[in-house]
Order: C-alpha cells, then structure tokens, then sequence
C-alpha cells in the first residue's frame, strides 16, 4: 500500500510546487522592481527532486526555468542584457541539476530496495517465521531484534520433524552484530542437521559445538573474537520420556493447570563454545514427566533482563502467571506488547520467547496419555507463581 500511494504523493507535491512558482511569479511581476520575491523559487526543483518522480521533477523544472527567465527578461528593465542571458542560464542550470539528483536519488532507492528484498530473503532463510511446527507440536512466539529494521540477530530458534521425535532449540548468541550473526547461522544449520542424523541430543549438541568451535577458529585466524552461544534443546519423542537438554541457557518455564513454574533442568552446564573447559563432564540431557495440557515457555535473556523505566527487570514469570488462560497465540501477541510498553520500546538486547504445546487437535484425535505430553517433574520446581500477575480483560 505504502508504494502505490507514493507516486500521487509525488504527484500533489508537484503541483503544489507548480502553483507556488507560478504565485510567486506574479508576486514578483506585480511588486516594484526592487523587490526580488523571485529569490525563492529555487526551492522548488530541489524539492521536487527530493520528494516527486523524475517526470514530475522535470515538470517542475521547466516551470521554474520559465517563470525565473520571463521574471528575469520583463519585470528588471534596468538589467542589462548580458546579465538577463546569465540569470536564464542559471535558471536552466538548477532545473537540470534538479533532475540529475531526482535521477540520482530514484537510482539509489532502486538499489536499496533491491538490496532490502535480498536481505529479507537471507534473513528469512536463517530463521523462520513462527509460529513453528514440528509434527504435533506447535511453537508460538516473538522475535525482536534489538537493532532496528533487522530480522536476525543474535538469537536463534528452530522446530524440526525427525526420525527421532520432535526437536525443539532456542539460543542466545553472545555478542551483537554480523560476527553474533555469523556464529549463529553455524549453530542453527548445525542443530537443522544433526537434528535429523543423530540418535541423542547429546550427539545433536555435540555436533553444535563442533560447528561453533570452527566458525570461532576461522575468525581467530581473522582477528575476530571468538563467541559462544546459550542453547536449549527439547526433544519429544512418542511413548518415551520428553527429553531437555541446556547448554548453559537460562531456565524455562512450565505452566500447569494455571501454574507457573521456573525449571532449571540441566542448569549448570556449560554454553557452546565453551565445551572444552568441562573435561570429561559432558553435557547430559534430562528426561522429565509430561501432563496434558503443558505448555512450555522457552526465552532468551533479552526479555527477562530487559529492563523497565527505573532499572527493574522484566517481571516475566509474573506475567506468564496472570495470563495463563490466554491461547498461546494470544499470549505471545500480549507479552511483546507488554514488553514494548515495558521497555519503551528500548531493548538493549535481541528477545526471543517461545510458548511449546502439543496441537488440541492432535491430541484430543490420538487420546494420548499424560506420558505423550510436554515435561515437567514437580518434584524438581521451583515455587509456583500463580494468579500473582496482570489479568487482560
């Protein structure tokens, strides 16, 4: 819509610069010689040029070329004829440096535009637009990325159907810009692989920080800094145990029945990148009892550090606690919108959440039991939040 209404935006500013140049025209020739109103029409082309088509630049341009040689031939008598010829000149000059920077600018909005489009396209290919799915699950969602216009960032996330089950990962990558950029495609094209080839998501991160440990030696061969990357793993597979798996990522939370619960499964491990100062204590996944109905809510630090109008963080699990009767679609659109208003809109960091539940529909269909389900061990939670936070409605 945006880029139909731009040429009859162009297309009124033109006229409005024709009708302005032609009443300052007869201000000028109705006013005594000594008063020069006529000073003010070269604004117009160089509007023109920056606002209309490269026709209606032209347009104005010739209009003004016109108007300032008939002022300068008929309405200063006393001018001599040389400086009548010149000020004709000078009127023809603007007109065409006008419509060589209209061409200039036309040819570099083309460009940008063009550059934009493949942008996008590479953007869209690293993450995909949620919400995911993954065989019965379903991953709802944001991301915002803490640099404005961009698509990708620092944090990555994916959602993959295998021969194993249904594999889940968010990460966080540390760092901003194209190098946390470039290390997150290595990880994220590593996790879409493995994903699929290895038998454990013990292999399936261990291929991640294979992937992670090249990329950060070809940048050490560069002078880059080395990065490290955050990652969560979730893995749903039939009748077996749900299986979780951190790499140094922060908790995630499960609601139950109205009930948010921090989950810290796994926590103490160590982030990708960084595998080589365990030893010989590698990374373990953790299985865990599923219910019906569970969500899983998995985010990167970017929302729950994100910080308010006086320092404070981000209340994320007492959000999550007054909203659980809200669709996960719907949870996910009020959280950004919260957040936003939270932050003013000023994120310091990428922000990714994800909210994990298997389809209704799958599940009322197969008539599965609690052990198909999304994971949670009560024993192992901490306190419960509920009804604690804002309510919608």
């Amino acid at each position: 819509m945006p880029a139909n209404r731009a040429p009859h935006r162009g297309r009124r500013v033109a006229v409005l610069l024709i009708l302005a140049t032609l009443a300052v025209t007869v201000t000028d020739a109705a006013t005594r010689p000594e008063v020069h109103v006529a000073l003010f029409l070269g604004i117009a082309p160089l509007i023109a040029a920056l606002r209309c088509t490269y026709r209606w630049t032209l347009a104005v341009a010739a209009v003004y070329a016109v108007c300032l040689s008939y002022i300068n031939i008929y309405t200063v008598p006393d001018w001599a004829t040389a400086s009548k010829i010149v000020g004709v000149f000078g009127a023809v000059l603007v007109g065409v440096f006008a419509a060589v920077l209209c061409r200039t600018r036309l040819q570099r909005e083309a460009l940008y535009a063009r550059t934009s489009m493949v942008a996008d396209a590479v953007q869209r290919a690293m993450l995909r637009e949620l919400p995911l799915t993954a065989g019965p699950l379903e991953a709802f969602g944001f991301y915002v990325s803490a640099q404005e216009g961009a698509r990708v960032g620092g944090d990555i996330y994916e959602a993959v159907e295998t021969p194993h089950g249904q594999r889940l990962m968010i990460g966080d990558v540390q760092g901003k810009g194209m190098p946390a950029i470039g290390a997150g495609h290595e990880v994220l094209a590593s996790f879409r692989e493995a994903a699929h080839h290895q038998e454990s998501l013990e292999s399936v991160a261990e291929r991640m920080e294979q992937a992670l440990t090249r990329y950060n030696t070809r940048s050490a061969e560069r002078g880059a800094d080395e990065r490290f990357v955050t990652a969560l793993l979730l893995e749903v597979r039939g009748d077996r145990p749900t299986r979780v798996l951190s790499c140094g990522h922060i908790p995630y939370y499960l609601v139950r029945d109205g009930v948010v619960h921090e989950r810290t499964d796994g926590e103490g491990a160590l982030p990708l990148g960084l595998g080589g100062l365990a030893g010989d204590d590698p990374r373990r996944s953790v299985p865990v009892r599923p219910r019906p109905g569970d969500w899983i809510v998995m985010c990167t630090d970017g929302v729950t550090e994100a910080r308010g109008a006086h320092g404070e963080f981000y209340p994320l699990r007492e959000r999550l606690a007054g909203w659980t009767r809200l669709d996960p679609d719907e949870l996910v659109t009020t959280l950004r919108a919260d957040l936003e208003n939270f932050t003013g809109g000023r994120l310091k960091d990428d922000a990714t959440l994800l909210v994990v539940r298997r389809a209704p529909a799958t599940a009322s269909r197969t008539g599965e039991s609690a052990d198909d389900r999304l994971p949670a061990r009560p024993e192992e939670e901490r306190g419960p939040v509920s009804g604690d936070g804002p309510r919608v409605g």
